[in-house]
C-alpha cells in the first residue's frame, strides 16, 4: 500500500500542477481529493485486511474517475462519449467514502467483525480454484478470497456507473418522446441502451457466481477453524466443566457462521454500493436543482432537492431506529430458545429407551410445551415489534413514489425543467433516498446480524476461557523414561477450586491389573481423567511411560453416527482395520449377532443396549491394543458371568496391556492382582491407598 499511496500522491501533484498552470480546467478539489486519498491509503496500512481491500479498490476507482475527467477536460473524450464521463464530485465521493472506511476501522464492533473475517483473508493454507478460460490455479486461500472480494467490489462499482449512465439515457429518451423525435428515440434505445443493458447483465451474472463461490469457501474455512478450536486439546470438554459451553455450539458453528458470512458480505458490499450510488446521483440532483427556489418564495437554494432528500431520509432513519432497536435483543433471545428446543428434541431421541422405560412421555411433552411456549412468547414480541416497524416503513416507502413528483412538478409546469429532466430527477431522487434509507431497509437484517455476531463472540470467549484453563493448568502429564504410571504430589480439584483428592507416590506398574475402588464421589473417575490428561484442575504431576498409548473406556461409551464399522473403529479411521479383523473383535467381545453388519448405517447408540455398547467399546480396545487400558465401570451394565468372560478376553487377547479398573462389585477382585481404595483422610480429602499388594507369582 505504500507504493500505491506514493503513486496516488504523484497523480495528485501532476493534476494540481496542470490545473494551476491552466493546462486543464478542473475543480480545485479534484487534485486535493487525490492527495487526501493518498494520505488515507498510507495511514490505512495497519487497518484490518478486509477494510484495506475497500481502500485499495476505492483508490483504483478514484484514479479511473480522475483519468476520465481529465480526458474530457483536455478534449480527448468528445461527442457521445462525454456521457460516460462522471462529474468531478464522484472522485471526491470516493475519497470521502475511503475516509469513512478508515474511521470505521476504529469502531469496536467493526473491528470485531474484521477480526473474524480476516482469519479467512489472511489464511496461508494452500488451495486451488478453477477459473474459466484459464484452468485450475493454485494459490493461498486468503489470496483467493482477497481477489474475489476485490473483483466483486469492482463489479458493484461498475454497476453503479452503469446506473448513472442509464439515468442520462432515461433523460434523453423522454426528451426525445416529448419532442416527438423518432430518430433520437431509436438511437437512444439501440445504440445507447442495448450495449449498456448487455454489459449490465453480464456483470450481474458474474457477480452472482463469484459471490456464491466466495461465501462457500469463506464459510468452509471458518467452519474448519471453529470446529478445530472447539475440539482442539479437549477444549469442548473443559467448556462444559467450566459451565461456559456458550449454549448450543452446534448452532453457532452451523447456523451462525453461515449467517455471519452471508450478512458480512451483503452488508459491506451493499453499504459500498449505496455510498457510491449516493455520491453519483447526488451530483445529478444538485446539478438539476441548482437554480430551484424554495417553494412559495424567490429564495434560491443550491441543490434544493438534495437537502429535501437528505432531511426526508434522516427523519425516516431516526424513526425506524427508535421503533426497531429492541429487535436486536429479541432476535438474540429467539436464536437461544429455538436452539434449546431443538437440543431437547435431539436429546429425547438419544434417550428414548430410558424415557419409555420410565413412562416419561408425559413429562417430556410438558417440558417440550414449556420450551415451545418460550419460543412463541418471544416470537410474538418480535411480531408486534415488526408490525410497528413495517407499518412505518411501508407508509414511508409508499410515499417515496409520489414525493419526487410533488417536488418537481411545479418546476416542470413553469418550464424550468424538461420532461426528461423530470424523469431523471425522479430516478435520481429515488436512488439517493434509497441510499440514504439503506439503514431502514436493512434494519431487521442488522438486528439479526448483531445477534449472530454476539453469539460468535461469546462462543469465542468460552473457547478462550477453556484454552486458558488448559494452558494455565498446574496439573501436568509428563512422559518419562519409567515403565510405570506414577502420581507425584497430585492434588485434584473441582472446577470451582475445591480440592477433591490428594495422591503422592502411588504407582501403577506394567503388567499388573489394578482395581480402584471407593465410595461414590471420592474422585475415582476424576483421577482417571487426570491420568488421561483431560482434567485441568489441580496441581502436581502424572508421570506416564514415554511413547506408550493409553485408552479409557467410560461407563457410557460414545457411539458416533454412521456405519457400524465407524462405531467400532472410532477414533481411528474406518479403513484402519480389515473387515475380518473388525468382525473378529466383535465376536470376541461377545457381539457375534452384529459382526456381519459392518456397513449398516443407523443410530447405533439407540439401537444397542448399554451392555452391548460397553462390549462394543471392548472391541475397540481389542483393535487398538493400547499399552494401558483404563476401565471406568466399563462393564457395570453386564451381568456377572459376561463380565467375567470380558475380563478373560482382555487377559487372553491383550496380554501386554496393563488394565486399571474402577468398579464397585466385589466380584471384580478376582480379575485383578491389586486393589487400591479411595480412603478419606482426617483433612476430609480422599487419597488412593493400597489394600492388597501384588499377589506372589506362582
Amino acid at each position: 500500500m505504500v507504493k500505491a499511496s506514493i503513486a496516488l500522491a504523484l497523480i495528485g501533484v501532476v493534476v494540481l500542477g496542470a490545473s494551476l498552470g491552466g493546462v486543464v480546467d478542473v475543480p480545485f478539489y479534484l487534485p486535493l481529493s487525490t492527495l487526501a486519498l493518498a494520505g488515507i491509503l498510507q495511514a490505512g496500512r495497519y487497518i484490518p485486511t478486509f477494510l484495506r481491500i475497500f481502500l485499495v479498490m476505492l483508490s483504483a476507482t478514484h484514479v479511473v474517475l480522475v483519468l476520465l475527467i481529465l480526458g474530457a477536460a483536455s478534449g480527448l473524450i468528445t461527442g457521445d462519449y462525454t456521457g460516460y464521463v462522471p462529474p468531478p464530485s464522484s472522485a471526491l465521493g470516493a475519497t470521502a467514502f475511503a475516509a469513512i472506511i478508515y474511521g470505521l476501522s476504529y469502531v469496536p464492533v467493526v473491528r470485531t467483525i474484521c477480526r473474524i473475517t480476516d482469519r479467512y483473508l489472511e489464511s496461508q493454507a494452500d488451495s486451488i480454484i478453477g477459473i474459466p478460460f484459464i484452468g485450475r490455479v493454485q494459490a493461498r486461500e486468503g489470496t483467493i478470497g482477497i481477489w474475489m472480494v476485490a473483483i466483486l467490489i469492482a463489479l458493484n462499482l461498475a454497476q453503479v456507473a452503469l446506473n448513472v449512465r442509464l439515468s442520462f439515457f432515461s433523460r434523453d429518451m423522454f426528451n426525445a418522446l416529448e419532442a416527438k423525435d423518432a430518430a433520437a428515440f431509436w438511437y437512444q434505445l439501440f445504440v445507447i441502451f442495448t450495449p449498456l443493458a448487455a454489459v449490465f447483465v453480464v456483470a450481474a451474472l458474474t457477480e452472482v457466481l463469484l459471490q456464491n463461490v466466495l461465501m462457500i469457501r469463506w464459510r468452509a474455512f471458518l467452519n474448519t477453524y471453529y470446529v478445530g478450536a472447539w475440539l482442539g486439546d479437549g477444549t469442548h470438554y473443559r467448556m462444559q466443566l467450566l459451565g461456559r459451553s456458550a449454549d448450543n455450539p452446534d448452532q453457532r458453528i452451523s447456523d451462525d457462521l453461515r449467517k455471519f458470512v452471508e450478512s458480512t458480505y451483503s452488508l459491506s458490499i451493499g453499504l459500498m454500493n449505496q455510498a457510491a450510488t449516493l455520491v453519483s446521483f447526488v451530483a445529478i440532483l444538485w446539478t438539476i436543482s441548482a437554480g430551484f427556489t424554495f417553494p412559495g418564495t424567490d429564495v434560491e437554494v443550491p441543490g434544493l432537492l438534495v437537502w429535501v432528500c437528505v432531511a426526508y431520509a434522516v427523519l425516516g432513519t431516526y424513526v425506524t431506529h427508535l421503533i426497531g432497536r429492541p429487535l436486536i435483543g429479541l432476535n438474540f433471545q429467539q436464536e437461544r430458545v429455538e436452539a434449546d428446543y431443538r437440543f431437547s428434541l435431539a436429546r429425547l431421541r438419544e434417550y428414548s429407551e430410558q424415557v419409555a422405560l420410565l413412562n416419561g412421555e408425559r413429562a417430556e411433552e410438558e417440558s417440550f410445551g414449556r420450551r415451545f411456549e418460550r419460543i412463541v412468547d418471544n416470537y410474538m414480541r418480535i411480531v408486534v415489534r415488526l408490525i410497528k416497524l413495517n407499518s412505518f416503513t411501508a407508509a414511508y416507502f409508499q410515499a417515496n413514489v409520489v414525493v419526487p413528483y410533488i417536488l418537481t412538478a411545479p418546476y416542470y409546469f413553469i418550464g424550468k425543467i424538461s420532461l426528461g429532466q423530470m424523469q431523471q430527477v425522479v430516478g435520481a431522487f429515488s436512488r439517493v433516498e434509497s441510499a440514504l434509507t439503506y439503514f431502514i431497509t436493512i434494519y431487521t437484517t442488522l438486528a439479526d446480524y448483531k445477534a449472530v455476531l454476539d453469539r460468535l463472540t461469546t462462543f469465542e470467549e468460552a473457547i478462550s476461557s477453556a484454552q486458558r484453563v488448559g494452558g494455565e493448568s498446574k496439573l501436568a502429564v509428563a512422559p518419562m523414561g519409567t515403565q510405570e504410571v506414577r502420581l507425584k504430589d497430585l492434588d485434584v480439584r473441582l472446577p470451582d477450586g475445591r480440592q477433591l483428592l490428594h495422591a503422592d507416590g502411588l504407582a501403577f506398574r506394567p503388567g499388573e491389573r489394578t482395581l480402584l475402588a471407593g465410595p461414590s464421589g471420592s474422585g475415582k473417575s476424576t483421577l482417571f481423567r487426570a491420568i488421561a490428561g483431560i482434567w485441568p484442575f489441580g496441581e502436581g504431576e502424572v508421570q506416564v511411560p514415554e511413547g506408550q498409548t493409553m485408552m479409557l473406556l467410560p461407563q457410557r461409551p460414545y457411539i458416533p453416527m454412521g456405519t457400524l464399522r465407524d462405531a467400532v473403529t472410532y477414533p481411528s479411521k474406518s479403513n484402519a482395520y480389515g473387515d475380518a479383523e473388525i468382525a473378529e473383535a466383535l465376536r470376541v467381545a461377545k457381539l457375534p449377532q452384529i459382526a456381519d453388519r459392518l456397513d449398516e448405517e443407523r443410530a447405533w447408540a439407540q439401537t444397542l443396549s448399554l451392555g452391548e455398547q460397553q462390549r462394543l467399546a471392548v472391541a475397540r480396545a481389542l483393535l487398538a491394543k493400547p499399552d494401558w487400558l483404563l476401565l471406568d465401570e466399563a462393564t457395570a451394565a453386564l451381568d456377572e458371568p459376561t463380565e467375567e468372560e470380558i475380563y478373560g478376553v482382555l487377559r487372553q487377547h491383550l496380554p501386554d496391556t496393563t488394565v486399571v479398573s474402577i468398579g464397585h462389585r466385589s466380584t471384580l477382585n478376582a480379575f485383578h492382582d491389586r486393589r487400591v481404595d479411595m480412603k478419606k483422610a482426617e483433612n476430609g480429602l480422599f487419597s488412593p491407598t493400597d489394600l492388597r499388594q501384588p499377589l506372589p507369582a506362582e
